[in-house]
């Protein structure tokens, strides 16, 4: 068993992990990462960037069936999952690997083992149940990241009932498909397999399909997923899963009654919970509500030189809010000038689906909830020209002002690309942006940008276009 002596030991090797440690190591201190299973965390090996390379197989696919729309001509369409699949895995295999480089190139030590707090200042690493190594440090960061919620009575099993896991790795393609909870993670899913032919339900317990985006674009979107085919059931809830020998029967209940549906398979995504078990938290002063770590507005818990990043310390439940926190966190313990607290207003959703669906900051119901008086824009993808050049004229851009200030309080988005068209509103929250910066900003013609500018100019009965 070895010592060593950094100045920042981080554990978990995801998104939050590796970026605070590299940037750590841009600031001069002697930075480690202790990492159990893969670099890059789920985002990268099981997550975001697997399902999007699923997610452009089945967009091809997609395209292919409509060859004939753009004067071209396709025969025998058809997939291998298996191929898809591999090159799925193939790209996370690459992008890790990439990871592994640039922790290298700045100097970070990567641990191969499970971290533990093991008293002030301290860090065991165990594998195969032996601690190899100790480490110590003035700073430690927990980034240990979240697993798929389990609920009692719908446990995955593998092989009927999957959690994202086995939905990135199937080794049949469902002829029909329950999906249970319609935000980014079940939504993203019931679009992939739909589009390459299941049959897919989606069942979700809120009133509307991705309850947590503006209501306005979650109708539109429940009303696009119904025309390709999707069955969409909200305000029920799945009580029961009787797996049969290849099926599953599902119960699902809605005001009082319960209606029964059999199913190949179902994926469950009913959420997260944080990683705080068996990492030493016990014998700290930091603080678990709600299933997550507190933390103040610099990642700091209440055990001093202890600091908590990513989905361990909250939502929302995203990369990049994990990797920006670790640079805010970093920065913070480094002594940099100007480090700002996270905004979580600021923070951009997105959701790979078809049509993709993209938002920041406050919905129209929630700034009115809020107490502002708003002004709200639209804009639809029919009166765009490169939307139409491109076969995608469905969609929408919608923007809320404050009505007294002109301050953006949020941008919602459905259609193709928004999740590219997105930052450009990130960019004008974070610098303040006012309806006037956005009204003077020239945007480039033929593009799917040019909705945000008349979705603004309409908050104001400006609007050109339409």
């Amino acid at each position: 068993m070895s010592e060593q002596s950094f100045d920042i030991v981080v554990i978990g090797g995801g998104p939050g992990g590796y970026v605070a440690a590299i940037r750590a190591a841009q600031l001069g201190m002697k930075a480690a990462v202790v990492e159990a299973n893969h670099l890059g965390g789920i985002c990268l090996n099981w997550g975001c960037i697997p399902t999007k390379a699923l997610l452009r197989s089945a967009e091809v696919y997609h395209l292919m069936h409509h060859a004939a729309d753009f004067g071209l001509s396709a025969k025998d369409i058809s997939f291998d999952l298996k191929k898809i699949v591999e090159r799925s895995r193939g790209v996370s295999k690459q992008l890790s690997g990439g990871i592994g480089h640039l922790l290298k190139k700045n100097k970070v030590a990567v641990f191969d083992g499970w971290g533990k707090l093991a008293g002030k200042g301290k860090v065991t690493v165990e594998k195969d149940k032996k601690v190899t190594d100790t480490l110590t440090a003035k700073h430690i960061i927990i980034a240990t990241g979240a697993r798929a919620r389990v609920l009692p009575g719908l446990e995955p099993d593998g092989k009927l009932i999957w959690t994202y896991r086995e939905a990135l790795v199937p080794d049949v393609m469902p002829k029909s498909l329950l999906v249970v909870g319609s935000g980014a993670i079940g939504i993203e899913f019931a679009s992939f397999f739909r589009t390459l032919g299941a049959d897919v339900t989606v069942a979700e317990v809120m009133d509307r399909v991705m309850p947590v985006e503006d209501e306005e674009i979650s109708t539109l979107a429940r009303k696009s997923f119904e025309k390709q085919g999707m069955k969409i059931m909200t305000g029920v809830k799945v009580t029961k899963l009787e797996k049969g020998a290849n099926n599953v029967n599902a119960h699902i209940e809605t005001g009082g009654k319960v209606e029964k549906l059999t199913v190949d398979r179902v994926i469950m995504a009913v959420g997260i919970v944080a990683n705080t078990e068996n990492i030493g938290l016990e014998n700290t002063k930091a603080k678990i509500e709600k299933g997550q770590i507190v933390t103040d507005g610099y990642l700091q818990t209440a055990e001093p030189g202890v600091y908590a990043i990513g989905d361990v310390a909250g939502a929302p439940w995203l990369a990049h809010k994990a990797s920006h926190e670790g640079v805010i966190c970093v920065e913070k313990i480094a002594g940099q000038k100007d480090v700002h607290p996270m905004k979580r207003d600021n923070i951009p959703g997105c959701t790979y689906c078809h049509p993709q669906v993209a938002s920041v900051g406050l919905s129209e119901v929630r700034a009115k909830a809020a107490g502002y008086e708003v002004k709200i824009g639209r804009f639809p993808f029919i009166g765009n020209g490169k939307a139409i050049a491109l076969g995608e004229p469905e969609g929408l851009v919608k923007t809320v002002f404050d009505a007294k200030t002109g301050e953006l309080l949020g941008a919602h988005m459905i259609g193709t690309e928004v999740t590219e068209l997105i930052q450009g509103f990130v960019v004008g929250k974070t610098m303040e942006a006012t309806e006037l910066d956005f009204m003077h900003t020239i945007f480039a013609h033929p593009t799917l940008s040019e909705m945000m500018h008349e979705s603004v100019l309409s908050a104001y009965g400006k609007a050109i276009h339409f």
